[in-house]
């Protein structure tokens, strides 16, 4: 029986060899956002993963939208030569098509890297002035964000179309724009973050305009050919926040304004909300966005298992899956996959050597009795 992991897909004009996505995964390495040797090292790894297609990490549409001062951009032409060289490598040496998901870090932003404790910087010490739509911190101890003001809309339009242009001309082959976790578009979609009285603000209509404006002006630039998609939080786990509900409908609308995919991510918002996380817990919400929106859907969240990923995309559930520290944990996870579900991944030629047709390795693994 053919394996629906590793059914070819098409999205736009691209096909993908498989159901398998390496999600955008934020690594606070770069320098005045330029990517440098981490990334090349990072991202050379999980291009030979067996995943289809690759997001790069959220990458800065201007230096203020970064969430640390650490993050990747493509604000600047030194951000898009740094880029190029890596892209250049990845090209040449990985089996992965490379997208890249771009963004703004709005009230989020000018953080410490998770690992010096993910909390806003200190005053002094190289913070900057965070924007958003109303001047409502993420947290109590977070300070508060400057609320938008008409320059604002038009400065941060132009630079996510600044960016899409150069993530056009360096080749990605896909394009994401960030609108989950409680980063800048996210948080004009949410009624937590949002409290406008302006035409930005209020009801549904108001807290779209904005996060589709961005869309409608990058849709305009990106390639038709090339697909391009929204990440959404598309629950805040919250009582009064932004709903699955509202997804489905602001799915529809983007679907109808030339969205290829939607992935379905959820919360971020803000602090202190327990989330029911279990395998899978996010499936759900790419199942109901695609069904009832009729738009392609990647699923994420804890999604672990060879086995997993295809119940998900052969139920039909969502139309990818995208991992995250999955793959971390186990960089070629989509050989493993191949490997059980009689699926077929391209190897670089320098490891082909370690496909089962040549490596009798495989048997001795599956077969840990030998080795007793």
């Amino acid at each position: 029986m053919s394996s629906s992991l590793f059914t070819p897909i098409k999205l736009a004009g691209r096909e993908f060899a498989n159901r398998i996505v390496i999600s955008p995964m934020c690594q606070y390495s770069a320098e005045n956002g330029n990517a440098n040797d981490w990334h090349m090292m990072h991202l050379g790894m999980l291009s030979n993963s067996g995943a289809s297609l690759m997001i790069l990490e959220a990458t800065a549409v201007e230096a203020i939208g970064r969430i640390t001062p650490g993050d990747l951009g493509l604000y600047s032409d030194d951000n898009e030569a740094a880029l190029g060289k890596v892209l250049a490598a990845l090209r040449r040496y990985g089996t992965a098509q490379i997208g890249v998901q771009i963004s703004h870090a709005g009230r989020k932003a000018s953080a410490q890297s998770p690992w010096e404790g993910g909390r806003s910087l200190p005053a002094g010490q190289g913070d900057w002035q965070s924007i958003a739509p109303s001047a409502i911190p993420f947290a109590e101890s977070w300070p508060s964000p400057r609320p938008f003001e008409a320059e604002d809309f038009k400065r941060v339009r132009d630079g996510f179309v600044a960016t899409a242009k150069r993530a056009a001309r360096l080749g990605f082959d896909a394009l994401e724009l960030h609108g989950a976790h409680g980063y800048l578009l996210h948080s004009f979609l949410s009624p937590l973050a949002n409290h406008r009285e302006d035409a930005y603000g209020g009801d549904f209509e108001g807290r779209t305009r904005f996060p589709l404006e961005v869309f409608d002006a990058v849709r305009e630039v990106w390639p038709s050919d090339r697909p391009l998609g929204v990440r959404i939080s598309a629950s805040d786990w919250a009582e009064g926040g932004w709903t699955i509900e509202e997804s489905v409908t602001f799915a529809k609308i983007l679907k109808e304004r030339g969205c290829d995919f939607i992935d379905c991510s959820s919360g971020g918002v803000t602090l202190g909300i327990k989330i029911p996380t279990s395998p899978g817990y996010q499936v759900p919400f790419a199942a109901q966005v695609k069904r009832e929106a009729g738009i392609p859907t990647m699923a994420v969240g804890l999604i672990v298992e060879p086995k997993q990923a295809e119940r998900i995309v052969a139920k039909g559930e969502a139309d990818m899956v995208a991992l995250a520290r999955t793959v971390l944990d186990e960089p070629h996870w989509g050989w493993r996959a191949a490997r059980e579900l009689g699926g077929e991944i391209a190897f670089p030629p320098q490891y082909a050597r370690a496909a089962p047709a040549l490596w009798p390795g495989h048997s001795f693994r599956e077969d840990s009795s030998v080795m007793d």
